[in-house]
C-alpha cells in the first residue's frame, strides 16, 4: 500500500525510557500502549554511565505480552563481544519470534572499561577525534560479525540446511571466521539463526563520526534534525554510502529523531514548532505542541522525502506516548499515511526490508 502522495508508507518508532523506574510492568504498558498504535518498534536506552535495568533484558520479559511490535534495545558495543551481542539479541528474537533489533551505541565513561576489565572508552573530548573514529570502527566490526555468525546456522534450531531441508549436524554448521582487527573469531553460535534472518540493527547517524557504520551495517539510520533539509541532506549522503559499500540504499531505512512535548494539548505549537520545525535544544531538536500540528509536521517531512519516518522521543513517556497514540498517529491513519495493523509478524516486516539471505550457505562464501 503506498501514501496518497506517492511516497511509501511512513514508519514511526518511539522511547519508551523512562526515568528512575526499574519496574519492568512500567516499561511494559508504555511498549503495549505503542503497539496499539501501530508503532513499528519500540527503542529502550543502555548505559554505563548510570543504573538502569538492563534494556535487552527488560524486553526479553516483556516479549511474551506483545505480540507483533519492534523490540530493540540498545547495546553498548564498546565493551560487548560479538559473539555474547549475537547470542543476546538471537535470544530476543527467539523469545519474541522475529522482532528483535539492537541499537549499537558507543561509551564514553571509564567507568565502563573498568567494569568489563576490557580497554578504555573512547573519549567524547574533541582532542581525540581519531579514538572516536577507531571506536566507531570497531563498532562496525562488531555488527559485520555478528551477521557472519548469524549466517552459520540453520533457523530451525540449528538441525537443518536452509537451502536443501536435509537434516544438519553441529559438526555441518558453518564456523564464523572474522579476520577484524579488533575481533578474530572462529567459533560456533549457540543459539539458531533468527526466523527474520538478521535482527534489525539500528545506529543513532547524527554524529558524523557515526556515519561509515551506519551506511555499512544499520537498517535504520537515526537522524536528528531540525528541518526537512537538514534530515534529508544526511539521508542523502547515508544512501551514497551504504551504496559505495555495496549495499542496496533502498535497505537503509533513515528516521527524523525528535523530542516530543505535547502537554500542551490542542494549542498552537510554540514558535520555531510545529511547521516552522522544532527548536534546537542542549538534548537534540524539540518539538512543543499539539498532537494535530505534529502530525502535521510529520507528513509535511515525509512527504518532502527528507526521511521514512520518525522516531518520537516523548518528553513526559506517559502523557505524550497516550497523546501520540490517540492523537497524532489517529489522524495519520485517517489520511491514508499509516497502517492500520500489522501487515507481518517480523520487525523486518514492518519496515518493508527484506529477509537477508544465508550468505555461506547460498553464496558458498568461505567464513
Amino acid at each position: 500500500m503506498a501514501a496518497p502522495h506517492g511516497r511509501g508508507l511512513l514508519h514511526l518508532a518511539a522511547a519508551v525510557d523512562q526515568e528512575a523506574v526499574h519496574d519492568v510492568s512500567d516499561h511494559g504498558e508504555l511498549v503495549r500502549l505503542a503497539e496499539r498504535g501501530g508503532f513499528d518498534f519500540v527503542t529502550l536506552g543502555d548505559t554505563f554511565a548510570q543504573p538502569e535495568p538492563d534494556a535487552l533484558a527488560v524486553l526479553a520479559r516483556i516479549a511474551s505480552t506483545t505480540t507483533r511490535i519492534g523490540l530493540v534495545p540498545t547495546v553498548t558495543v564498546t565493551h560487548t563481544e560479538p559473539f555474547h551481542l549475537r547470542a543476546a539479541v538471537a535470544t530476543l528474537g527467539r523469545v519474541s519470534r522475529g522482532r528483535a533489533g539492537c541499537r549499537i551505541d558507543l561509551s564514553d565513561t571509564e567507568g565502563g572499561a573498568r567494569n568489563v576489565g576490557r580497554r578504555h572508552a573512547a573519549s567524547a573530548d574533541a582532542s581525540e577525534h581519531e579514538a572516536w573514529d577507531e571506536a566507531w570502527d570497531e563498532a562496525g566490526q562488531v555488527a559485520d560479525l555478528a551477521d557472519r555468525l548469524w549466517d552459520n546456522r540453520a533457523v530451525d534450531a540449528g538441525t537443518h540446511d536452509d537451502a536443501s531441508g536435509r537434516p544438519l549436524g553441529r559438526d555441518e554448521a558453518w564456523p564464523a571466521g572474522f579476520g577484524g582487527d579488533s575481533f578474530p573469531v572462529r567459533g560456533l553460535p549457540t543459539v539458531p539463526r533468527p526466523s527474520q534472518g538478521h535482527p534489525v540493527t539500528v545506529v543513532d547517524a547524527t554524529d558524523r563520526r557515526a556515519r561509515a557504520a551506519a551506511a555499512r551495517c544499520a537498517d535504520v539510520a537515526l537522524v536528528q534534525g531540525t528541518n526537512p533539509a537538514q534530515v534529508g541532506a544526511v539521508r542523502a549522503e547515508l544512501h551514497a554510502s551504504a551504496l559505495a559499500h555495496g549495499r542496496d540504499p533502498d535497505e537503509l531505512r533513515v528516521l527524523a529523531a525528535l523530542t516530543v512535548d505535547l502537554g500542551d494539548g490542542e494549542r498552537a505549537a510554540e514558535p520555531g514548532h510545529g511547521g516552522g520545525g522544532p527548536r534546537q535544544t542542549g538534548q537534540g531538536p524539540l518539538y512543543r505542541g499539539g498532537p494535530v500540528d505534529l502530525a502535521e509536521l510529520i507528513a509535511s517531512w515525509h512527504e518532502s522525502g527528507a526521511a521514512d519516518g520518525f522516531h518520537l522521543t516523548p518528553a513526559e513517556p506517559r502523557r505524550d506516548l497516550e497523546r501520540l497514540v490517540n492523537g497524532t498517529v489517529a489522524l495519520l491513519q485517517h489520511r491514508g499515511l499509516f497502517r492500520t495493523f500489522y501487515p507481518g509478524s517480523t520487525l523486518r516486516e514492518h519496515l518493508g526490508l527484506t529477509r537477508p539471505a544465508k550468505r555461506y550457505a547460498v553464496t558458498g562464501e568461505a567464513p
